[in-house]
């Protein structure tokens, strides 16, 4: 899942950089006000880390801008501005969730996977799909109620075949999602990883679309 960070603090942004990218995250993160409200514009992600008191525009002024913008995307407010009318303040224009300063990384994860699980309609922790399972926040993928080890873009693509089902995903958005800006993307990255997917899950677990993408394939 793509996550935009927009934190000034470069010890709490680069600890959830790097720690978010190894749960599988992929994480854009910009340090001002300005540059981390222009990007929502720039790429599909499915969450966002806003902290409050931002340079050049606050972190409340950057939330009241999207939501009257019909930005949709799920906002978790990340700032150590945490008194009772604080909360409610952030709330009220548009905030999905809100977490105090200090925090603990898994927190911010689960709540992350919380909010895009809300968001694509899943309100269990585990997606279903034929003999395939996963559950989110550990991503452990069970096929026929055994282990099954997958790299990790091969979690992060099963991952949003499973929370679109029905959907057909294009290259281009598959590639959106699975790489930041920052990576170096060969012409057929996707379909490798949906190769290798297939040979492990199945030749029918995900179907091609000719000339569209890719969707997943009839449940078994």
């Amino acid at each position: 899942m793509r996550i935009l960070l927009i934190e000034d603090d470069r010890l709490i942004g680069d600890g959830l950089n790097i720690g978010l990218s190894k749960l599988g995250f992929n994480v854009d993160w910009f340090t001002t006000g300005k540059a981390g409200m222009m990007a929502l514009q720039a790429a599909p992600y499915d969450a966002v880390i806003l902290d409050l008191s931002l340079p050049q525009i606050d972190g409340l002024d950057i939330l009241r801008h999207w939501r009257q913008s019909n930005h949709d995307v799920p906002v978790l407010i990340l700032t150590a501005r945490d008194t009772l009318d604080q909360r409610i303040a952030g709330l009220q224009q548009g905030a999905d969730d809100y977490l105090g300063k200090p925090f603990a990384l898994s927190e911010v994860a689960a709540r992350l996977h919380a909010l895009i699980r809300r968001r694509h309609g899943q309100l269990h922790p585990q997606l279903t799909h034929g003999a395939v399972t996963m559950e989110v926040g550990s991503h452990c993928v069970m096929l026929e109620g055994k282990p099954l080890m997958l790299k990790a873009r091969e979690l992060a693509l099963l991952e949003l075949f499973l929370l679109n089902p029905g959907r057909i995903l294009t290259r281009a958005q598959l590639e959106e999602k699975l790489y930041g800006w920052d990576d170096d993307v060969s012409s057929n990255a996707v379909e490798v990883h949906i190769h290798h997917l297939r040979k492990k899950l199945g030749n029918n677990f995900i179907r091609t679309v000719h000339g569209v993408g890719y969707t997943l394939g009839e449940a078994k």
